[in-house]
């Protein structure tokens, strides 16, 4: 058995209607005020408005941020941060999907050390701990929560960063099912592959343990056997609970085991075209399951099985049929199929493979993997 050591360093609450314990939440970080940081589509919806109410209520004063974006910015974080500064606040609350959390995470750096996010790029430059951070998720996809990650573009390089240390771990977190009952079918179903890809891909990263394998097999479990009914359904309450989770759980797993392929990929995917995170995972992901079959097979036999409505045995599992799987499942979902539907421009692979080459997930990939191998995959989803 592997040698592996691990550590979850936070309080989080899971359940219906957990919201409102924020405010209890809220005192156990010694703060007085809060900064809230979310988007413009749950300011509109009012959905911001209830952790807003639910603070002040409880005598916590609060000023908000709802500038987020779907791939945020360097810019974007150097604008929360300012806000941060400027009122007062002494810790965050991150309300939102990934987005607002990476952008709350990197806000806390910044305001605690100053200089720009940049400056922390890479895994361990935190020199210390953080503004606090309550981390409140709206989907169930990134696991960020959970995670020790930021992950913020750059587009003066168009890169995406990334922020790795203990540090970024929220120090709390609250799920409730309650607030995915209300994402869009689009939003929902690549939220759902994002999870599970994270899922999948710590399952089989060459840096799994016993220990990690038991969140990516549930992960998997509850993601593979909800996500169809969550996306025909979100008010579904029983599938909104596997959904968030397996989200959480998927999330663990990739803290302790890293990725593969597709998320080296997809990064620059996003960072070049704006393709929303979880739909360039969603379209890479059967192709770079092709391309590892050989390194994760008995593996990838298991998670065939979890989605599967006919389950087989080894003997009977070809390499093409989990794959083939993948595709019928993200063509019930709603997903685009290839790049060139996203508006990926090809004359660009050669940029993308540099950038995805940089990142550590590429080492952790169950099949040893070259630049030049990076290109073939991106023309095969092409």
């Amino acid at each position: 058995m592997k040698n592996f050591s691990f550590s979850i360093p936070q309080n989080v609450r899971f359940g219906r209607g957990s919201l409102k314990f924020l405010p209890e939440t809220a005192k156990g970080t010694g703060g007085k005020k809060a900064y809230i940081i979310t988007g413009p589509h749950l300011k509109k919806t009012g959905l911001s408005d209830i952790c807003e109410t639910g603070l002040k209520t409880a005598g916590i004063e609060c000023d908000c941020f709802f500038e987020t974006e779907g791939n945020p910015s360097t810019d974007t974080v150097e604008r929360a941060a300012a806000g941060f500064l400027n009122s007062g606040a002494d810790f965050i609350v991150a309300f939102g999907g990934g987005s607002p959390i990476d952008v709350a995470k990197a806000v806390a750096v910044v305001a605690a050390f100053g200089g720009k996010i940049v400056d922390y790029e890479g895994v361990g430059n935190v020199p210390g701990p953080v503004v606090p951070v309550i981390a409140i998720p709206t989907t169930a996809g990134t696991g960020s929560e959970v995670t020790a990650f930021s992950v913020i573009t750059d587009h003066k390089r168009d890169y995406k960063l990334t922020v790795g240390s203990k540090y970024l771990i929220p120090e709390a977190a609250i799920l409730d099912p309650e607030l995915i009952m209300t994402v869009p079918a689009k939003t929902a179903a690549a939220c759902g592959i994002d999870a599970f890809v994270h899922a999948l891909e710590a399952f089989v990263s060459k840096d799994a343990s016993s220990f990690s394998d038991i969140f990516s097999r549930q992960a998997l479990e509850l993601i593979g056997g909800n996500i169809r009914k969550y996306v025909a359904d979100r008010t579904d309450p029983d599938a909104c609970e596997a959904m968030m989770l397996g989200s959480l759980y998927a999330g663990i797993a990739f803290s302790h085991a890293r990725l593969g392929n597709v998320h080296a990929m997809s990064h620059p995917v996003s960072a070049y075209f704006d393709v929303p995170h979880g739909v360039a995972n969603a379209i890479l992901l059967p192709t770079v399951v092709d391309f590892n079959m050989e390194g994760a097979k008995d593996k990838y036999n298991l998670i065939y099985n979890m989605i599967s409505e006919v389950p087989v045995s080894s003997g009977d599992f070809s390499s093409d049929m989990l794959s083939a799987e993948l595709r019928v499942l993200e063509h019930e979902l709603g997903i685009p199929s290839t790049l060139s539907e996203v508006g990926v421009d090809s004359s660009f692979f050669e940029r993308m493979a540099c950038d995805a080459m940089k990142s550590g997930n590429i080492l952790v990939n169950p099949r040893a993997t070259t630049k030049a191998d990076i290109i073939t995959l991106y023309e095969a989803a092409y």
